[in-house]
């Protein structure tokens, strides 16, 4: 058949969509969907719901959204993920880190703050509930605040001392048990 209909072929997850190399130097907003792997250099946003891969030469200043990444080069700027972060043993990142699950490898250079949060979408698309105004909430009820107790030292540990019993009671007290062990607190 001369006009074959081409078919495309799901994309596996270790298959890259596409690849921007050491060469390369882009400025602006990139959004994908795939994987990318980028070793080149990137300044802007890169907003995606897959993964993004920065390669051990890839030099990146921007703000990165996507599900996956994994670092090996130089980003400056904030990256989040929905999924996951993973900065590998190369990386030098210098900004916020937030998403579900953080990898840092051994002998990564970060500088900023990590977040672990939940899993979210990208952009929250649930609808804002509306409740109705007609009815007013109900009161709650509160009890009197009492002012705190003051909270006491404890007495320091004394080891017991032999009290004298009167002669009478000494005839009918009955015989010391003999084991016992005396315990000294030296101060």
């Amino acid at each position: 058949m001369l006009w074959k209909k081409s078919v495309k072929k799901p994309t596996k997850t270790g298959d890259l969509t596409a690849f921007i190399d050491e060469g390369s130097e882009i400025e602006g907003k990139y959004a994908f969907s795939g994987t990318v792997m980028l070793n080149g250099k990137f300044r802007g946003e890169i907003a995606s719901p897959d993964t993004l891969i920065i390669g051990e030469k890839g030099v990146v200043h921007a703000t990165i959204r996507a599900g996956i990444v994994l670092i090996s080069g130089q980003v400056v700027g904030n990256v989040g993920a929905t999924e996951r972060v993973e900065l590998r043993g190369s990386a030098r990142v210098f900004g916020d880190v937030e998403a579900p699950v953080v990898v840092v490898e051994e002998g990564v250079l970060f500088e900023g703050h990590c977040r672990m949060t939940q899993s979210a979408p990208l952009v929250d698309t649930t609808p804002i509930p509306t409740f109705p105004s007609a009815a007013p909430a109900p009161a709650i009820a509160t009890a009197p605040v009492m002012a705190p107790t003051p909270v006491m030292a404890p007495a320091p540990m004394v080891a017991p001392q032999a009290v004298p019993a009167p002669a009478a009671a000494v005839a009918a007290a009955p015989p010391p048990p003999r084991d016992f062990s005396v315990v000294s607190i030296k101060r």
